[in-house]
């Protein structure tokens, strides 16, 4: 017997072309898309909208498989992360940030990660593959199954993997989270991690999509970046600052800088010089972050003091510059904690 085809991924597009397959007339198909994922409703038999034998025929050749926890996790500050086992085994990890009234999903874009960032626990597992479109929307899905309509309010591709790397299925997840008989959230309320994929970086400017772009900078000096990102041997500091201007300018929106800090490594008066003259004139703010613990990693945390001054040299002389507080640290759900329970991948060289 044949596997029913899997609708969680599917596009407007795709829904309507179903439609028609199965005799109706394209706007079911619409209707069905709405059902999915505005309304969050996998069995078919309660879409009252549809005529009955297409609920059947539904209900017959396909199915909708929106993901479900193997485990979940909630820190003392309230943030919580999931852990998801898919359809192959693989594993991959969701985490919701409380931050008053609001709430921002974490969502992972790739089963591990190709980059081998040093400083990341997800880099040290390799690359296991890429996600569906199916399987990044399901996280969000999945968490408001479980937390209702206000289960978030902001998305960032921040998770597992690098999401420039899995651009078609990103775009392709991006628009049914945006669209408005989709999950409804506008697109610039939600953001895109990246380590630096410079041609992905001009590709999404010129995507015509209002998404927000952060980049994971942690050093202004070529030599520092590769020694904590090997990605940036392909990629140097210039021409990584030209792309971020490009998109910043093209979106009309400042771009995000991360820099997570590590103690006696890019924390210094002169990393805050040396930085505040390579963003000089690209519209952004910077994020500073210190490092979060990795088991096995011999990196350090500054102290506060120091990341506060490493702050007061960076402002006025960028934008705009927060100091930002981890998160979920007890329950490794930090940025670059995420690691699935240590499944490891076969690595895969990018660079």
């Amino acid at each position: 017997m044949a596997m029913k085809a899997d609708l969680l991924g599917y596009s407007i597009g795709d829904m309507e072309l179903l439609a028609v397959k199965y005799g109706e007339k394209p706007f079911k198909g619409r209707q069905l898309f709405k059902w999915l994922y505005n309304d969050n409703l996998s069995d078919f038999s309660r879409m009252t909208n549809l005529s009955v034998s297409f609920r059947k025929r539904l209900s017959e050749e396909t199915r909708i498989d929106i993901p479900t926890a193997q485990e979940k996790m909630v820190s003392v500050d309230g943030t919580e992360k999931v852990l998801f086992r898919l359809n192959d085994g693989k594993l991959i990890e969701s985490v919701i940030i409380p931050d008053g009234i609001n709430k921002t999903a974490c969502i992972s874009s790739q089963v591990g990660c190709a980059l081998g960032c040093k400083y990341c626990a997800t880099g040290r597992l390799g690359f296991g593959r890429d996600l569906t479109v199916g399987e990044i929307v399901g996280q969000l899905l999945y968490m408001r199954k479980s937390h209702g309509v206000e289960a978030f309010h902001n998305i960032v591709f921040m998770g597992m993997g690098e999401p420039l790397l899995n651009y078609d299925n990103l775009i392709a997840a991006i628009q049914i989270i945006s669209s408005e008989i989709g999950l409804s959230v506008s697109a610039k309320r939600i953001t895109v991690s990246t380590a630096g994929i410079v041609p992905q970086i001009y590709k999404l400017a010129d995507s015509g999509l209002k998404v927000n772009l952060a980049i994971s900078l942690n050093s202004p000096s070529d030599a520092k970046r590769k020694l904590l990102m090997p990605i940036a041997r392909k990629y140097n500091i210039d021409k990584l600052m030209e792309a971020a201007d490009y998109f910043a300018r093209k979106r009309k929106k400042r771009i995000t800088f991360e820099y997570i800090l590590f103690a006696g490594l890019n924390d210094t008066e002169e990393d805050a010089m040396e930085l505040s003259k390579k963003i000089k004139g690209i519209p952004c703010k910077i994020n500073l972050l210190s490092y979060n613990p990795v088991d096995g990693l011999e990196y350090r945390c500054p102290s506060e003091e120091q990341v506060n001054r490493f702050a007061k040299i960076l402002y006025p002389r960028a934008p705009a510059v927060t100091v930002r507080k981890s998160r979920g640290i007890d329950i490794a759900a930090a940025c670059g904690q995420l690691a699935g329970k240590n499944m490891f991948y076969k690595k895969r060289s990018l660079i």
